[in-house]
């Protein structure tokens, strides 16, 4: 199979915890525990696949349990994936609890992802694909090397700097030719990377800004397609000469942790579905989104392509 889609990034083992409140501080409560196949790169992979694309995932692994449970979804779940095995480090592995509204925190170890170096990823992949995808969960000089290959060789590449680091460098934007972040994502990137008085935002503030205002500072940041994602509001596309706002589906929310993930792995998948109409990919990436919050879990709540046509079908004649 040669992928059209390429994702380098992270895999981690997630340790969900469902409870009706989050803890107050030094309290003990009572939950339910559901562990699985998590990391951001994973989790698009897994996307982008049953949303259609054929999909490529690289990224690492340690020897143990969490590595071997990695392979052994992949296989089930049909997810073509290349595992770096590295010895000396563990799995990545993800803290996570859940509310009764779908709210999420985490706490992430990212592990043998740290250790998944530019020479571990091979390039004939990179240079085949028509879009290669990296996130912040691993090493970001690595990050910054697949993103220069892929697009030097005529990828549409895509960066998710999420979480993002102190590391972050913004060099990398060079090589990016579609840049996904959150609100708090974006805040932060504009910080570091925009000159003067117009980087410096709060997330309230963003969320007063005016289109044009906004989409100024999108351009700002010298990246082709700069999509902000605001969770339950939908997200903000804006390219080289316009800008699209698109709402979110109203959807009733299980679990909200892998829904930005779900959003960049639509996206890519219907980057290739469309064309690489970053419209119609956007929209296509909402609807994955919002279906992926209704389930549990992260990897294992992606939808599929069948269910995102049924969903859109309803939606169009609603």
């Amino acid at each position: 199979m040669k992928p059209s889609v390429v994702i380098v990034g992270s895999f981690n083992h997630d340790l969900a915890f469902y409870l009706k409140a989050f803890p107050r501080p030094g309290e003990s409560v009572l939950g339910e525990f559901r562990p699985g196949p998590g990391g951001k790169g994973f989790n698009q992979a897994v996307a982008a696949t049953r949303a259609g694309a054929k999909t490529l995932f690289i990224g690492a692994v340690g020897r143990d349990a969490f590595g071997a449970e990695a392979r052994q979804f992949a296989r089930t779940a049909k997810v073509k994936a290349l595992f770096i095995e590295k010895k000396k480090e563990p799995t990545g592995a993800a803290a996570i609890t859940v509310d009764a509204a779908g709210q999420n925190h985490i706490v992430i170890a990212l592990g043998a992802n740290l250790a998944l170096h530019k020479q571990d990823v091979p390039l004939a992949p990179l240079r085949a694909a028509q879009i290669v995808v990296c996130q912040g969960e691993s090493d970001l000089r690595t990050v910054a090397h697949v993103l220069k290959t892929a697009r030097a060789a005529g990828a549409v590449t895509v960066l998710n700097p999420a979480p993002m680091s102190e590391e972050f460098d913004c060099g990398v934007l060079r090589h990016t030719e579609a840049l996904i972040p959150n609100e708090t994502e974006f805040v932060t990137l504009t910080a570091r990377c925009v000159r003067g008085r117009a980087g410096k935002l709060s997330v309230e503030a963003l969320r007063r800004l005016a289109p044009d205002r906004l989409h100024a500072l999108c351009r700002a940041l010298g990246v082709p397609v700069v999509i902000v994602t605001l969770g339950e509001r939908g997200c903000f596309v804006s390219e080289p000469h316009l800008w699209t706002r698109i709402r979110a589906h109203d959807v009733e929310s299980v679990d909200s942790t892998g829904a930005g993930d779900a959003f960049v792995g639509g996206f890519a998948a219907g980057l290739v579905r469309f064309r690489r109409n970053i419209c119609e990919a956007a929209h296509f990436a909402n609807a994955v989104a919002a279906l992926a919050v209704t389930l549990p879990g992260t990897a294992a709540g992606m939808p599929t392509a069948r269910e995102i046509t049924r969903f859109l079908k309803r939606r169009d004649h609603a």
